[in-house]
């Protein structure tokens, strides 16, 4: 150990910097996240980019908040996510707070 105290996470969060593109950088096929038995975009996404809308029986995704680590993408059973990294001077700015 280095003896050094870790950060809650909200507050490691605080050093993160994120520039907003209009153009979506993650698009995701709706429909095919229909059926899909696990869903497992809800739990992996740390940013909890992804929600399920009980009323309207859909996904629910807003990219605007995107950590960039590109695990919704590897972990979707259904290929139903189109990620890729924002166009240069877009996304997130990590930086020691």
């Amino acid at each position: 150990m280095s003896g050094k105290a870790s950060l809650p996470v909200d507050e490691k969060m605080a050093t993160v910097k994120i520039k907003i593109d209009k153009d979506a950088h993650i698009t995701v096929k709706k429909e095919r996240c229909q059926d899909c038995p696990t869903r497992p975009c809800l739990v992996i996404c740390t940013a909890e980019n992804y929600q399920w809308d009980e009323k309207k029986g859909e996904l629910v995704f807003n990219y605007e908040g995107c950590l960039e680590c590109g695990a919704c993408r590897i972990i979707c059973p259904r290929d139903a996510i189109e990620w890729s990294y924002p166009k240069g001077g877009y996304g997130v700015k990590y930086r020691f707070g």
